[in-house]
């Protein structure tokens, strides 16, 4: 696969709205507790130049997966066409050895506590026409979504887990 769909981020420009949150909760009627993407506020520095930024993280769908490595029914995969990461509900056991692996908390469990996180949006949107609309109501696109060679997707995953701390 030469390119595959990819989140970026640009933290100067993202004004903490929690647009990007609230769509993805909306759009995909996602239970209560369950948040496939989520907006955290960094503080960075040492007093007196204490600095705050914001994040916008959900799946990475990475370049390399983690979770679908580590899941012990082989529930996760990796779509060969797109690099879009999907979970097989069917199969999860609800283990949450996969949530252990994710350097982005990504893996959430609801009420039937299998596995459940973004996809893109996967069976709603067309990629190649629109934007997911967590992407899609950013108003200051600070959060894109578009193909990207498999480099750039690890440096994106390398930027987005320096900002969580990691």
């Amino acid at each position: 696969m030469s390119t595959q769909y990819g989140f970026s981020f640009d933290r100067d420009r993202c004004v903490q709205c929690y647009g990007c949150e609230v769509a993805c909760k909306s759009w995909r009627e996602g239970e209560t507790g369950v948040r496939w993407r989520r907006v955290s506020n960094i503080w960075y520095g040492r007093y007196p130049q204490v600095r705050s930024a914001s994040v916008s993280v959900s799946c990475m769908h990475c370049a390399d997966p983690q979770c679908a490595k580590t899941c012990p029914v082989s529930a996760i995969t990796k779509q060969a066409e797109d690099g879009i990461v999907v979970v097989d509900r069917n199969k999860c056991i609800g283990c949450k050895t996969c949530l252990k692996s994710c350097p982005f908390g990504a893996p959430q469990f609801g009420a039937d506590g299998k596995m459940q996180k973004c996809d893109l949006c996967l069976s709603q949107t067309d990629l190649s026409k629109e934007l997911p609309p967590c992407a899609e109501t950013c108003p200051t696109k600070a959060l894109a979504v578009a193909r990207m060679d498999v480099g750039e997707k690890v440096s994106t995953e390398r930027e987005i887990k320096k900002l969580l701390g990691g």
